[in-house]
């Protein structure tokens, strides 16, 4: 297995290229790691030898925390507008034009930022013990991008009801409402999307690439997800802005943690 630089690994066996997130405690996500993950989906599109892509962690127990909160909360507004411009528009970009399919193996703890890194993907495994939501206002922040698309995939009501609350939810509420595709057995997610990934990659390669560029299209078309993106950057950055804001994320960053609380939302 070969490693990226920045706690990003990257391999390629049996005609699926695997990604992991390897950044503990929580994958939080700076921008490093988030070149890092850029770097790793430009390599896998390049690869004709990967038919298929697994996205998971390396980190027992935890997807991805989402952004780092002590980086973002030193950052200026070009910084805050860099992360954004990776985790928003270039990562987004990257999928819609990968050529294969993607799966994410979520094995665990998903929040903000990694919920974004896991819905891009073509398909969502995730362990029956995953812990998913969208915190960010509870910081102070919003789960921008998400406004786009996920009143589409669960609808209105019930996309206001996460992203507002900022509930948690596990794997059985994510597959009843979509936005899960399966359910592995704790702790078999990345096994579960590899069979999956296996069962894709056998596919008639060109036929593959073809019809998935025309379903991404057709999904994209007419309802602006990718169109919306550059809103939702100003969105998020017009209230990182304000006071509220800042002060949130803050006390966020200067509280006491727990042990089991150790991630940044």
């Amino acid at each position: 297995m070969s490693t990226a630089p920045r706690h990003v690994r990257y391999r390629v066996a049996d005609g699926v290229a695997e990604i992991l997130m390897d950044h503990a405690p929580v994958n939080a996500l700076t921008v490093g790691m988030l070149d890092a993950l850029l770097a790793a989906f430009e390599r896998a599109a390049a690869d004709d030898s990967a038919r298929a892509v697994v996205f998971g962690s390396a980190v027992p127990g935890r997807f991805c925390a989402g952004l780092d909160l002590k980086q973002f909360s030193t950052a200026d507004s070009d910084g805050v507008r860099a992360l954004l411009e990776r985790l928003y528009t270039r990562f987004t970009d990257l999928q819609y034009r990968l050529g294969k399919p993607s799966i994410a193996a979520v094995n665990g703890t998903a929040r903000g930022g990694g919920m974004t890194l896991a819905i891009s993907s073509d398909l969502i495994v995730v362990d029956r013990d995953a812990d998913l939501g969208y915190p960010e206002i509870d910081v102070g922040v919003i789960p921008a991008i998400h406004f786009t698309h996920l009143p589409r995939i669960i609808g209105k009501h019930r996309a206001f009801d996460l992203l507002f609350t900022g509930r948690a939810f596990g794997a059985q509420e994510a597959f009843d409402l979509g936005l899960a595709s399966r359910i592995a057995e704790p702790g078999t997610a990345l096994e579960t999307a590899h069979a999956l990934a296996q069962v894709l990659a056998a596919k008639p390669a060109r036929v593959m690439r073809m019809a998935r560029e025309a379903f991404v299209r057709e999904n994209d078309t007419g309802h602006g997800y990718r169109h919306g993106v550059a809103a939702a950057v100003e969105n998020f950055c017009n209230v990182a802005a304000t006071p509220e804001s800042k002060a949130g994320i803050r006390a966020f960053v200067d509280r006491p943690r727990r042990s089991v609380d150790r991630e940044p939302r």
